[in-house]
């Protein structure tokens, strides 16, 4: 049930595009970010009344090393669709010093023009140490944007690693951003982030057309290489199926940004007509319950009286080298009442 003020948040939200509807966007995805055990209550309430609005959008997923030009192609292709009569959100993910544990925080800085328009959003959150290149409430923040009428959402990740994948698994699409000289060929194809992208975009293609052009070709054959190993039953490239493609733009000068749409129109077509859009979203929607189990059930532990006192002695003991890690785990886990591994 909802208090006042959050029923006026979701009036305002659900409203139409004004200025109310930006900061009562803001406020939720705040809410939703909260640690506080209330306010997590409250945007539980929050989502589920939303829910029914949500699932209207393209979710789009834009990865790549720092430096590549995530947040220029963003901002390029956010004010190229807003001219096209779209609305686009952007959920930016910082990532957090593992000392003080701040972020920086400055995708609006860095989308200057895309930042004032008001058929745009841009929401930068810290990653605070969650694995996976995305933020804790980073899909919760995605279905608000949905209910309030973003039919474009952009997940940016904090820059891409072979574990740092997670945005794959909530998004409708996932693109890989490469540079032209990035190093031998072996770091241009990693395996694990290739396997899983839709589409590999080769940026700044200004800077060195012919160096392009050579990362094109190689990431093509090798993704093609991926496809016989990877999928037997693929290996055909039958037409029904997307198959990962590999495109050169220029985010800085705007080249390529419309071809890079169109691909993304086809991708959503072909899915939607063979099943695999909804079948996407349907085991997002189970991975996404499951993560959030194994983070309840962590906090549960942490928080856990009896953990907490014996914690400081089993960490000594293991640090002293007394007892193996392996079992100090097990006794913890045990005086939570159950029985592992």
């Amino acid at each position: 049930m909802l208090n006042a003020v959050d029923q006026a948040l979701v009036g305002d939200l659900t409203g139409g595009p004004s200025p109310k509807q930006r900061r009562a966007l803001a406020k939720i995805i705040t809410l939703l970010e909260s640690t506080r055990l209330d306010h997590r209550k409250r945007a539980d309430d929050v989502l589920n009344t939303l829910l029914p609005k949500t699932g209207k959008s393209f979710r789009l997923g834009i990865s790549g090393v720092p430096g590549v030009g995530k947040s220029t192609l963003i901002e390029t292709l956010g004010l190229y669709l807003i001219e096209k009569g779209h609305r686009v959100a952007v959920l930016a993910i910082d990532p957090s010093s593992s000392l003080s544990g701040g972020s920086i925080l400055g995708d609006k800085t860095r989308m200057e023009r895309l930042s004032v328009l008001e058929n745009a959003f841009i929401r930068p959150s810290p990653s605070s140490g969650t694995l996976g290149g995305v933020a804790e409430k980073t899909r919760e923040a995605l279905l608000v944007a949905e209910a309030a009428g973003f039919d474009v959402v952009i997940v940016e990740t904090v820059g891409v690693g072979q574990s740092e994948i997670t945005v794959a698994g909530m998004t409708d699409m996932f693109v890989l951003l490469q540079l032209p000289n990035a190093g031998d060929d072996l770091q241009a194809i990693k395996k694990g982030v290739m396997e899983i992208a839709d589409l590999i975009v080769i940026n700044k293609v200004d800077i060195d057309p012919d160096a392009a052009m050579r990362a094109q070709l190689f990431i093509t054959s090798s993704l093609r290489l991926l496809g016989f190993q990877g999928n037997p039953d693929h290996a055909s490239h039958p037409a029904e199926h997307w198959h990962p493609i590999v495109m050169r733009l220029s985010a800085l000068q705007g080249n390529g940004v419309p071809e890079l749409w169109e691909k993304i129109q086809q991708f959503e077509a072909l899915q939607k007509a063979n099943g695999e859009f909804d079948a996407r979203r349907k085991k997002q929607s189970g991975s996404w319950m499951w993560d959030r189990i194994d983070a309840g059930l962590k906090n549960a532990f942490a928080n856990n009286v009896a953990v907490q006192e014996l914690l400081p002695s089993l960490s000594a003991a293991v640090n002293q080298g007394t007892i193996a890690p392996s079992v100090a785990a097990r006794r913890l886990l045990e005086t939570m009442g159950h029985e592992f591994f």
